[in-house]
C-alpha cells in the first residue's frame, strides 16, 4: 500500500476518459490490422489534449492478440507513441463481462442506429468465460488467456509511457449461462486466475481490477483485496459519489474512478470534478467522441436492440451518427463540434491552468 501511495503521490492529477476511437464499433475494430485508424486516433487525442486530459482507459482483446502478436504490439506502440506527443498516459484493460458475448475477427458488425455500444464485446467471448468458470477450458483457450496476459505485461512491463493496467472491467455483467441476468461470481475464477498470471510477471506499473461497479461479492471483493490502486465506478449523482470517494480515501489506498458521468442521472462534469479535484482523485469519464459505438445514448436503448437488429436497421459508413436531444456519454461529435460549449468550458477550468 505504501509503494502504491508513493506512486501515486508522484503523478499530476489524473483527468482523462474512457477510449475507443469513432471509426470503431468494439475493441477488435480498434485493434486488428485493417481496422486500425491512426488519422482518427491522432486528431481525437489532440481534443483530448485541448480539454486538459493526461490519460486515457483502453480496452484491448485476447483474439487480436492470438492472431497476431507482434502486430499488436507494433500497433500498441504506434498508439503509445500518439499518446506520447499529446502528453497522455494510457491505462490498459485486459477483460470485460460487459455486452456482446460473441466475436470473431475480421469484418465487424455495423452499428445498429441509436442503441448504445451495439458492438462492445466480451472478453473472452462469453462461451469461453463459461467453461472457465466451469473449470472446462480447453487448454488452448487457457494459454490463449494467460498469454494474451502475461506476454503484453513482460511487452510493456517497464514502458513509462503506459500509466498502468487494469485486469477485468465489471466481471459479473452481462449474461448469465441461462441466458439472462448477471454472470455473478461465475467470473471470479478467471479474475483471481488473472491476478496470478499478472504477479507472475510483476510489472512496474500499478495493477488493479475492478472494484465497485463489479457484480459478485467474490469479483469486488478480490478486486479490492489485491489492487495496488483501486479501480471503481459511479455514475451516482455527487452526494453518493462523494460518501463513495471519502470510503475508499478513508481505506488509506489510492482510488482511481474509471467509470463517470451519465448526464440523464446527473452525473455531469460540472457536479462531479469538483468532488474528483478536491479529493485528488483520478477520473475517466465514459466517452471521447460520438462514433459508432453511439454511447452517447443510454443504456436502456440495449433493451429493444435485437429487435432492430434482426429488422437490418444499420448505420452505413458515412450515415450521419444520430443523437438523442440529452447525451447520455461522450464529449465531441466526429467533426470535432461540442455537445455543449459551457461543458468544454468547464472541464477547462479544472484541467487546464
Amino acid at each position: 500500500m505504501e509503494k502504491a501511495k508513493a506512486w501515486y503521490d508522484k503523478q499530476p492529477w489524473l483527468v482523462g476518459c474512457n477510449y475507443i476511437p469513432a471509426s470503431a464499433i468494439n475493441q477488435i475494430e480498434m485493434w486488428q490490422a485493417e481496422s486500425f485508424d491512426l488519422k482518427t486516433i491522432e486528431k481525437e487525442l489532440g481534443w483530448a489534449e485541448r480539454l486538459g486530459m493526461n490519460t486515457l482507459r483502453v480496452f484491448l482483446y485476447d483474439l487480436v492478440w492470438s492472431q497476431d502478436a507482434a502486430g499488436f504490439y507494433a500497433r500498441m506502440d504506434q498508439f503509445l507513441a500518439i499518446c506520447k506527443r499529446h502528453g497522455i498516459r494510457p491505462l490498459f484493460v485486459f477483460f470485460d463481462d460487459c455486452h456482446r458475448p460473441t466475436a470473431k475477427l475480421g469484418p465487424q458488425p455495423l452499428p445498429v442506429p441509436r442503441y448504445h455500444n451495439s458492438g462492445w464485446l466480451n472478453c473472452p467471448t462469453r462461451d469461453v468465460a463459461v467453461r472457465y468458470a466451469n473449470g472446462q477450458a480447453l487448454p488452448e483457450e487457457v494459454n490463449r488467456l494467460k498469454g494474451y496476459v502475461q506476454e503484453t505485461l513482460r511487452r510493456f512491463r517497464d514502458d513509462d509511457r503506459v500509466l498502468m493496467w487494469e485486469l477485468y472491467n465489471e466481471p459479473g455483467r452481462g449474461l448469465g449461462k441461462e441466458g439472462k441476468g448477471g454472470f455473478g461470481d461465475a467470473s471470479a475464477r478467471l479474475v483471481q486466475q488473472a491476478w496470478v498470471w499478472a504477479r507472475e510477471v510483476n510489472p512496474s506499473q500499478p495493477i488493479a481490477s475492478c472494484a465497485e461497479g463489479s457484480v459478485g461479492r467474490l469479483n469486488t471483493t478480490i478486486g479490492q483485496r489485491n489492487s495496488d490502486v483501486i479501480s471503481f465506478h459511479s455514475y451516482d449523482k455527487p452526494e453518493v459519489l462523494e460518501r463513495l470517494i471519502k470510503s475508499y480515501v478513508a481505506q488509506g489506498r489510492p482510488a482511481l474512478c474509471t467509470e463517470y458521468m451519465a448526464r440523464e442521472y446527473g452525473t455531469t462534469f460540472q457536479h462531479s470534478l469538483p468532488i474528483f479535484k478536491k479529493h485528488q482523485v483520478a477520473c475517466f469519464n465514459w466517452g471521447l467522441v460520438a462514433g459508432k459505438s453511439q454511447t452517447h445514448f443510454n443504456w436502456k436503448t440495449v433493451e429493444g436492440m435485437e429487435k432492430l437488429k434482426a429488422q437490418g436497421a444499420v448505420l452505413n459508413p458515412g450515415d450521419p451518427i444520430p443523437e438523442p436531444v440529452l447525451w447520455f456519454h461522450d464529449i465531441f461529435r466526429i467533426d470535432g463540434t461540442p455537445f455543449d460549449q459551457k461543458e468544454i468550458d468547464s472541464i477547462r477550468g479544472f484541467t487546464v491552468p
